[in-house]
């Protein structure tokens, strides 16, 4: 499942995810799941059809990235392989980093970093308008609600389940 969410300028995915690493780090081998969530770029599009037509959304440019990942062999709820990319070039993250404050309390962890957003976007080097990010912080809620209602259905076997055919790795 995948959700967006829109902010003027900003927007914020969230998804469940069932990934296998084909390059891990030691100690990192093996299937994981659970939700990403990412703060990207909604990249503004030229009006198109009538005044009542819809309108192209395109999510486009992440800048941060948080996974909410557990090993499959670890179990639901070990949040052993909890970590985030603090800041993304040109849509690729960066090393994992391992934070003891996402790990003890992830939900809380989201909703400070989603609180500091001006830190992520100043560290990315991005222009914002203040009106988004006033958006993007009055729907914490929602956005941790989303996070804390698909990782228990990840946790439960619902969602970000292995795949049925072979993952398709680039390159």
């Amino acid at each position: 499942m995948l959700c967006a969410f829109g902010f003027g300028s900003l927007g914020v995915t969230i998804e469940d995810l069932y990934f296998i690493d084909p390059d891990p780090e030691p100690g990192q081998e093996g299937a994981e799941r659970g939700v990403r969530v990412e703060l990207r770029l909604l990249e503004p599009q030229q009006w198109r059809g009538s005044v009542y037509a819809s309108q192209r959304v395109l999510i486009d440019q992440a800048l941060w990235r948080a996974d909410f990942f557990e090993s499959v062999s670890g179990g639901p709820g070990t949040k052993d392989r909890m970590h985030h990319h603090p800041l993304m070039k040109g849509d690729e993250p960066g090393g994992r980093v391992f934070d003891p404050a996402l790990t003890a309390d992830p939900i809380g962890w989201l909703g400070d970093q989603m609180s500091g957003v001006t830190n992520i976007l100043e560290a990315a080097g991005t222009v914002w308008n203040e009106a988004d990010v006033a958006a993007l912080r009055a729907a914490i809620p929602l956005l941790v609600g989303t996070v804390t209602t698909l990782l228990e259905q990840v946790r439960a076997g619902e969602i970000a389940l292995a795949p049925t055919r072979p993952m398709r790795v680039p390159g």
